[in-house]
């Protein structure tokens, strides 16, 4: 509650302002009253409170039909009216006239109802195909009238969208998707704040498919990575044959943007080339990805690749880069002779 006053000087008056909203933020004995008072004395014969040129009240007589302004006193020395329930429409000029045996006097008090911002309309979330044109609507009421603004909240999102009730975007992309946060204040409460979810369909496209090598009777796992909204769906082939779940050996897991194509035990004939689709309603891709064999090391070729690593003149820290051709021959020889004896050795 808000209690204004004015002095009976000849000239005199100012200006209140009255914050206040309807909204529930505020205490449930809102909204807020009024009270405007006249400081009097004896030599006072008449008093009268008017709003612009409507008399309110003329001494202990009420001239208005509105029950919300109420007399609440009548002295020698204080005339004051209380008005409840104040509304943006309160707003205005209040005259408090006296008239004494000289000449009448005013003074005046100017009501100014502040009303903190409300979003009364907003766009429902909405989903959109990539490249297609959006707009999107805030609409605040409030006094002062509130200034809106649109933000994209993104990670990438940099400052406003737009400074205005309405957003307007182009040839929306995928990176434009995500939540728009639509904001209103006018400085009398903390701003208001609505979010609109802006969802971006756009085909699949497969960002990840690696061929792998795996030993015969070996567990081999092929994988295949699309981003796709809606999720795309996965199927894999072989040979223009469709593999589906249940196959002897073979397991499928899929997940909104992963698929797996599990190989249990894999066998030569499991060896070749796989295509991997991801479909959504808006089109498909494909990749292709290869299941090949990968050998498993025996002694003879641990064996083979200790002969062509020690062959190999050395390039590492500590070997020596320029020596003449019969020194490199016969460092050769002294490196060769104990592997020629171990490899007799493991014949034996």
């Amino acid at each position: 509650m808000a209690e204004l006053g004015a002095l009976p000087r000849k000239g005199g008056g100012h200006r209140e302002t009255l914050r206040g909203s309807r909204d529930e933020m505020f205490p449930p004995n809102w909204p807020p009253r009024l009270r405007t008072w006249c400081t009097i004395d004896n030599r006072v014969t008449r008093v009268a409170w008017l709003n612009r040129s409507t008399i309110l009240y003329a001494g202990n007589d009420k001239w208005c039909l509105d029950p919300r302004v109420v007399l609440l006193s009548n002295t020698q020395t204080q005339y004051s009216i209380e008005i409840q329930n104040v509304d943006v429409y309160d707003e205005g000029p209040y005259t408090c006239s006296v008239q004494t045996d000289n000449h009448p006097k005013t003074s005046r008090v100017h009501l100014i109802v502040q009303v903190s911002p409300k979003i009364v309309e907003i766009s429902s979330d909405i989903s959109i195909n990539e490249g297609n044109n959006i707009s999107l609507t805030c609409i605040a009421t409030g006094r002062p009238e509130p200034t809106v603004t649109w933000r994209h909240i993104s990670p990438k999102a940099v400052g406003f969208v737009s400074e205005d009730e309405y957003l307007e975007i182009q040839g929306i992309t995928r990176e434009q998707s995500g939540d728009y946060e639509c904001s209103a204040s006018n400085d009398v409460a903390v701003p208001v704040v609505r979010r609109v979810k802006v969802t971006v369909n756009y085909p699949p496209y497969i960002s990840e498919a690696k061929g792998t090598g795996v030993p015969v009777g070996q567990t081999g796992t092929l994988q295949c990575e699309a981003s796709a909204v809606p999720s795309a769906e996965f199927q894999w082939y072989k040979d223009d044959k469709r593999l589906v779940e249940g196959k002897k050996g073979v397991k499928v897991e899929n997940r909104p943007f992963l698929s797996k194509l599990i190989f249990l035990n894999v066998s030569e004939h499991d060896y070749g080339n796989y295509t991997c689709v991801a479909t959504n309603k808006l089109g498909h891709t494909n990749a292709s990805i290869t299941l090949f064999e990968l050998s498993e090391p025996t002694s003879s070729t641990l064996l083979q690749e200790v002969k062509t690593t020690a062959l190999t003149p050395g390039k590492g820290p500590g070997a020596i880069s320029e020596v003449s051709n019969g020194a490199s021959r016969r460092a050769g020889c002294v490196w060769l002779l104990p592997l020629l004896v171990l490899h007799l050795l493991l014949k034996f």
